[in-house]
């Protein structure tokens, strides 16, 4: 089996060497866990590798992720103009504003066919190896019962997995929650499930990740100490003694 570099330091041997190539993965947590960062740093890596990816962003503008980005030293405009990656808005289907993007949704409201033919056609573009959708809740304020969420979950992690492409998606779970995403259905058709947690303790702050699920691999089980550092996401061993 073919594995493909995560891009997140010290994560790739956690999981026998990197992901496994066309499947698909999903990055959980609560707010302000890290998992934007996550999925951005996965594409951004690739595309620095000559593996080209697609954002799709389903919550923030794209203008705003590449201001955000530029922290951790990553120009992304530089990327997609040299088409090594591909934002796609679809913000603009919530608030009905034409956008600047290239690869949008249409103001006249969500429609999941034309999402996933803006993604098809961003794909067969840059010849996309990699594939960002974040996030399923924001997919999900678009259909009115979870029934319909979950046909549309299943539906994009089938269309993605036809196209050949290694997907990460982002879900957002309740902080204290036991449950592994938003939906209850996006753990079982993932191929993979990263669970980021953070925990602050009066003036001290914990931010931990988990491998709960990874399919074809055999992953680390321990709860791994993870790092925002100023050039993205590192994971720790558990034996390690560092200051975050």
């Amino acid at each position: 089996m073919r594995r493909i570099s995560s891009g997140i330091a010290g994560f790739d041997e956690l999981v026998e060497g990197g992901f496994p190539e066309g499947r698909s993965f999903l990055i959980s947590g609560s707010t302000g866990t890290g998992k934007t960062i996550f999925a951005i740093q996965f594409v951004v890596q690739g595309a620095m590798k000559g593996e080209p990816g697609i954002y799709l962003t389903l919550d923030e503008r794209p203008e705003l992720i590449r201001e955000d980005m530029l922290r951790f030293g990553w120009n992304l405009r530089e990327l997609e103009d040299k088409g090594l990656m591909q934002i796609i808005d679809g913000t603009i289907a919530k608030v009905g504003i034409p956008s600047d993007e290239e690869f949008s949704l249409p103001v006249t409201g969500f429609d999941l066919d034309k999402l996933l033919l803006e993604l098809m056609k961003a794909i067969k573009k840059i010849r996309a190896k990699r594939v960002v959708i974040d996030s399923i809740p924001a997919l999900g304020i678009n259909f009115e019962n979870e029934h319909e969420v979950r046909k549309a979950i299943l539906k994009t992690i089938y269309f993605l997995s036809r196209a050949g492409v290694t997907t990460m998606l982002t879900t957002e779970v309740e902080e204290g929650s036991k449950r592994f995403s938003k939906y209850g259905v996006e753990e079982y058709v993932a191929d993979g499930v990263i669970m980021l947690h953070y925990m602050g303790i009066g003036t001290q702050s914990n931010r931990t990740m988990h491998i709960r699920k990874m399919r074809a691999t055999k992953p680390s089980e321990d709860l791994h100490p993870m790092e925002i550092t100023n050039s993205g996401i590192k994971i720790h061993k558990v034996e390690e003694d560092y200051n975050l």
